[in-house]
């Protein structure tokens, strides 16, 4: 029987949208929780490999490249001047797990990166144990005029569990 208790904070004012397989990678799932004010927080899909089997994270890197590093980013205004302006597959950070497996998060939607989770830094455990809350990855605002069109080749959340329904029968024995 569902749970029919108030809906969460997250449910009430956002909307879930996912990316799969992002780049080609198999499960690499993300989520993106558009609010009613068009701000985006980019989060990890509950299918996402480092959601699964217990895993682990031994190390969160903001740092992108050698001159590029998100915690770096600072924002001022009303207009949210001076972020760093995102493509749909500009990378966030990188997450190694303690196997060793490194993943790359990326932002999904075009916008300017208004924050990135810093208490993550300190706290991997908080994006195992509360991915779309205290959990997330950044925060994104994309354009005025884009507002509209950034769920473009998103998923909603009826099509993303349509994609792990088939995931699921696929990897049955026949």
């Amino acid at each position: 029987m569902e749970d029919r208790t108030t809906p969460s904070v997250i449910d009430r004012y956002f909307t879930r949208w996912y990316r799969t397989d992002l780049k080609g990678k198999t499960l690499e799932d993300h989520c993106i929780l558009q609010h009613s004010n068009r701000i985006c927080v980019i989060t990890l899909a509950e299918s996402h490999p480092i959601l699964q089997n217990g895993r682990k994270i031994k190390n969160i890197n903001y740092q992108i490249s050698d001159g590029c590093s998100r915690l770096k980013n600072k924002v001022s205004g009303k207009s949210k001047r001076g972020g760093q302006f995102l493509t749909d597959f500009a990378p966030l950070c990188r997450i190694t797990c303690t196997d060793e497996e490194e993943y790359t998060i990326y932002s999904c939607i075009r916008g300017r990166l208004l924050e990135v989770n810093e208490a993550i830094l300190n706290r991997p455990d908080l994006l195992l144990e509360k991915p779309s809350t205290e959990g997330y990855i950044a925060v994104i605002l994309p354009k005025f005029e884009e507002s509209k069109s950034i769920t473009e080749g998103l998923l909603t959340r009826e099509q993303y569990e349509e994609v792990l329904s088939k995931r699921t029968n696929n990897q049955e024995p026949s």
